[in-house]
């Protein structure tokens, strides 16, 4: 049976897996993403880690067919190069060539929602799908988007972004430093920030109840209150629901795909969740219910999507 590495880079860790032809993780293990570390350093460390893996699982060097890693930020695929990615403040770094001085194998890089996204096609709750848009919902938006089974990463890498389109024009200021951007508004961080200034305004609430017995405000709280009849948690939850699907409505207009997932924590809501997002969208987007409905739906890879996803690229150089 083949075998490949899949690797996901991180800002605070980076994780490896040893991944079979069906997609089943062998053995995966994990490092800490050294902070101001040159890169060579942290590179260092991935390739002692996918050693380490192979190791565990039983298998050499010549049992791997091939290397995939998932990072955030703009990846120059072609040229194994990552351009610029902030989480870990990489600009300009030849990854490939550096991950070769240490382990000679084929190696396949792209953006780690890009990856999630092929992952979703070629493991997930997308399998067999063309077209799909996917967007996980976490400290930022990630987006990943299919077109014809294939990643659609914009020139130099650095296009499928939707988290920074605009959806309110002077609204409030995201991280990139434009106003408005949907990350601003979508992200798992803006609910949190939503819910306790809401809560400030009504001290008896449940939501209220909840942020002081738990010391803080995540983003269950409001979900929690909601699902307990809280009107406030109701109308916060409503208000997220609606910034997350006009997002989601912008992009089913420009692309009409086959579906579009939701991933990161905040789809742990399931169906409560999925379903507001489903009729708003159904109602919001161009020519309603008469133009192909694309189905929403919550992502199928869970905590494996960045191991599954980096894989799913050596899947399409290879076979």
């Amino acid at each position: 049976m083949k075998h490949y590495i899949g690797i996901d880079i991180g800002g605070m860790s980076c994780k490896a897996g040893v991944v079979n032809e069906k997609g089943e993780i062998v053995f995966r293990g994990s490092c800490p993403t050294k902070a101001n570390a040159h890169y060579s350093e942290i590179i260092k460390d991935i390739a002692d880690l996918t050693t380490e893996v192979i190791k565990n699982a039983g298998l050499s060097l010549k049992d791997i067919q091939a290397v995939g890693m998932g990072i955030p930020g703009t990846i120059d695929s072609e040229n194994g190069v990552i351009v610029y990615s902030n989480n870990i403040s990489f600009k300009k770094v030849p990854v490939i060539k550096e991950f070769k001085k240490h382990i000679k194998l084929p190696v396949f890089i792209g953006n780690d929602a890009n990856c999630a996204a092929l992952g979703e096609v070629v493991f997930g709750s997308a399998k067999g799908l063309k077209d799909i848009v996917f967007i996980t919902l976490g400290t930022g938006v990630g987006s990943g988007i299919i077109l014809n089974g294939k990643i659609f990463a914009g020139k130099g890498g650095s296009g499928a972004e939707a988290g920074h389109m605009v959806i309110i024009s002077g609204g409030d200021k995201c991280t990139c430093g434009r106003k408005g951007c949907w990350e601003a508004y979508a992200s798992a961080s803006a609910l949190i920030k939503l819910t306790e200034r809401m809560a400030k305004k009504e001290p008896l609430s449940r939501v209220a109840q909840i942020i002081k017995a738990d010391g803080k405000a995540s983003g269950e709280t409001a979900f929690k209150a909601s699902k307990e009849g809280d009107k406030l948690g109701q109308k916060i939850v409503a208000k997220y629901a609606k910034y997350v699907s006009d997002g989601i409505v912008n992009l089913v207009n420009i692309f009409r795909p086959d579906a579009v997932l939701v991933g990161g924590g905040i789809s742990n809501q399931g169906d409560y969740f999925i379903d507001m997002l489903a009729k708003q969208a159904d109602k919001a987007s161009y020519g309603g219910k008469i133009n192909p409905r694309p189905v929403i739906k919550s992502a199928g890879l869970l905590n494996d999507a960045g191991i599954l996803g980096a894989v799913s690229l050596c899947f399409e150089e290879t076979k």
